[in-house]
């Protein structure tokens, strides 16, 4: 047994796991010795990882097809893993919107609500209670550069990783005394799919595996985590501003990534 093994538990659940972040986060937790249950909507690429984490690393791998804007996937996520002797949560599901919030698909920001804000909250509170009465386990919850001020152009999206930074912050005090680990990660830029989901032209930004490794080498460790050089730079040169000039800061940045944008 791995020593991760032997600190959380035998089974991780990672959501999310079909690409970017969640994937990545699957496949460092399962070169750790870790098991994992991979959760997300896009089930032949599960069954792909599935197979390729295995093999490679001797761990079992199982896959739950959901959807979690919608209760049903919540549900089958939450009752999939009721009999698996669970110590992790990995909290990777989420995307982005950007643009002018007035200009937005209502039905899109809704569906980015759900699955990064209601789906979280289901999956963390059931989770939460488990680890707590098994007294170990552990939560982490994927938050942004841009959940610690209003972000123009962004300003639906901010809000929500806004809200998971605030839950991980609150948690962690309330489970440390059970044993339970909670960590916010709160990269920068990410090179993965996100910038295309969400309309944003990244270029220059953090590699998935990096947020992975340095955001599972906190848990434990730190409350938040800013994984990637590049979320270290710029965490420091806005932490000594006032959060309204974060605000412009950020909005210049947003409006970097959103130019191609019309209007």
């Amino acid at each position: 047994m791995s020593a991760w093994s032997e600190r959380y538990g035998p089974w991780a659940i990672v959501t999310g796991a079909s690409d970017g972040i969640g994937k990545a986060m699957a496949t460092e937790l399962a070169a750790r010795g870790v098991s994992v249950v991979l959760v997300a909507r896009r089930v032949q690429l599960l069954d792909e990882l599935a197979v390729t984490l295995s093999e490679a690393h001797g761990v079992k791998a199982l896959v739950l097809e959901a959807d979690l804007s919608q209760q049903a996937g919540i549900d089958a996520a939450l009752s999939g893993t009721r009999d698996l002797d669970v110590g992790l949560l990995v909290a990777s599901a989420g995307f982005g919107t950007s643009g002018p919030f007035v200009d937005s698909d209502l039905d899109r920001e809704l569906t980015m609500l759900a699955v990064n804000c209601n789906a979280l909250l289901q999956l963390v509170h059931s989770s939460a209670r488990r680890f707590r009465d098994r007294r170990r386990g552990g939560i982490v919850l994927m938050s942004s550069l841009v959940g610690f001020q209003g972000v123009p152009r962004a300003a639906h999206y901010a809000a929500t990783k806004a809200y998971v930074q605030a839950l991980a912050e609150g948690l962690r005090r309330e489970l440390s005394a059970s044993g339970v680990d909670v960590l916010s990660s709160a990269p920068g830029p990410v090179l993965s799919g996100f910038g295309g989901i969400a309309n944003m032209k990244i270029t220059l930004g953090a590699a998935p595996s990096t947020v992975a490794r340095e955001t599972l080498d906190a848990l434990g460790h730190k409350g938040t985590v800013r994984p990637g050089w590049l979320s270290k730079v710029l965490e420091g040169a806005l932490s000594t501003l006032p959060r309204r000039f974060r605000v412009l800061v950020m909005e210049r940045v947003m409006a970097g990534m959103t130019s191609h944008q019309p209007g």
